[in-house]
């Protein structure tokens, strides 16, 4: 029998990660890249581990992420809120400790978008009276 699979897309910021949970001894692999060769900081591999370790299956599951767009640190918060959402897939009691904790809560902040008659978003040319 096919063993059981749970899904959950994460955002943040431009990037998005698509998470894989199968059942496992708790390797993550991202991108086809074990986490450490992917992610050099130790402070993102932290991030990434933050909703195992709350709900307690650091060793349950292999974590498979693909994740495209943005910065380091954005894909890091990405292939969490995927880990978090998987979670919920695999046990809905889950829920309770992650959102106290505010991992399923996508992170809404975004680069503004330019304005036309300005430089960047809010930068304007500088003003003079004469």
């Amino acid at each position: 029998m096919a063993e059981a699979t749970y899904y959950g897309t994460g955002r943040r910021k431009t990037s998005v990660a698509r998470v894989r949970l199968v059942p496992g001894q708790g390797n993550i692999t991202i991108n086809g890249r074990d986490l450490k060769d992917y992610f050099d900081l130790a402070t993102l591999e932290l991030i990434i581990k933050q909703p195992l370790e709350l709900t307690g299956t650091t060793t349950a599951y292999d974590v498979i992420a693909n994740v495209k767009g943005g910065g380091r640190t954005g894909q890091a918060g990405a292939i969490r809120h995927g880990i978090s959402r998987a979670l919920l897939d695999v046990d809905g009691d889950y829920r309770k400790v992650l959102k106290v904790a505010g991992l399923l809560t996508r992170d809404p902040r975004m680069k503004e978008r330019k304005k036309y008659g300005l430089k960047k978003a809010r930068k304007a040319s500088q003003f003079s009276k004469r």
